[in-house]
């Protein structure tokens, strides 16, 4: 896969007791780059190439994730920033900016609360830092039946539970996960070639084994622990972009919170996976933002 991006490497490296996959490419300034669930690092590749003209992209599988290692705990979001800015100071980067999409957004999210003297701008697409309004999701759908596409209601994150069962995800789906993630894709996509066959057996290869469910359900069994620290941070003071679909409005208030320095664009015509859906879009508005231009919607 990485030879499909001309100027990116594997590599690896061992911090804060992990080891972490990662690819690297380009030059200029660090820009750390953080997947979420069901995906892996290859969810960024359509925009990495364009990222990488201006900066030095970082793409790292987080700790469960793909080609890093599974320990069994330490999935709350506070312990996995604390592995991405390990592994930054193992690169010999004091400060960076820091993306993240789904799972990987509250990382880095987490990465900024924890380390704001360690970021230089933030990008969060399509899922805020874990708070006390993840609690008040409804248990049934709002408008029942579940439809196979989200299409402008609220989701219905049934799996946001399903994910919090120890044991059982991965003995119904082991050796099947291919069938959860295309039903996914159908939900949260709108063009539903931008993840092809080839990217469904990237991600069905990196999580159809009963250790790849169960590392990858631990970053939702965290949500608790992820809240109470949610409870302690602060203001984010540094620049911070949102860029969402489905999850914008929720998103925009979310962050908004916190971040004091805040633009909040919505991607057009684009479920969940925005970066594989509208990638033109999100890499040029990440390169206005990160370049200290105003982004500005389609």
């Amino acid at each position: 896969m990485v030879k499909s991006l001309p100027g990116f490497k594997n590599d690896y490296s061992d911090v804060n007791g992990v080891r972490l996959h990662y690819v690297v490419g380009g030059k200029g300034e660090p820009l750390v780059l953080l997947p979420g669930w069901p995906e892996t690092w290859w969810t960024f590749h359509k925009i990495m190439p364009a990222l990488a003209e201006h900066y030095t992209v970082i793409t790292v599988d987080l700790r469960g994730m793909g080609g890093s290692s599974k320990p069994a705990d330490g999935y709350d979001k506070k312990t996995m920033a604390k592995d991405i800015n390990e592994l930054v100071k193992s690169l010999g980067y004091d400060k960076v900016n820091v993306a993240g999409h789904d799972i990987g957004s509250a990382v880095a999210y987490a990465y900024a609360e924890n380390y704001p003297q360690a970021t230089n701008k933030l990008v969060m697409m399509e899922f805020p830092h874990p708070d006390e309004g993840l609690t008040k999701f409804p248990l049934l759908p709002a408008q029942a039946p579940v439809g196979d596409k989200v299409g402008a209601s609220r989701p219905f994150l049934w799996w946001f539970a399903f994910n919090q069962v120890n044991g059982l995800p991965e003995q119904l789906l082991a050796g099947r996960i291919r069938i959860e993630q295309d039903w996914l894709f159908k939900y949260f996509l709108i063009n539903e070639n931008a993840v092809d066959a080839r990217d469904r057996a990237v991600y069905e290869q990196a999580y159809n084994s009963s250790e790849a469910i169960r590392a990858s359900n631990g970053w939702y069994q965290a949500f608790t622990q992820d809240i109470a620290d949610n409870k302690n941070y602060g203001a984010l003071d540094m620049p911070v972009l949102v860029l969402a679909g489905p999850a914008y409005q929720w998103m925009k208030v979310v962050v908004g919170k916190k971040a004091t320095n805040l633009t909040a664009l919505p991607v057009e015509n684009s479920g969940h996976f925005v970066q594989e859906e509208q990638p033109e879009f999100v890499s040029k508005t990440m390169l206005d933002f990160l370049q200290g231009q105003a982004p500005s919607s389609k």
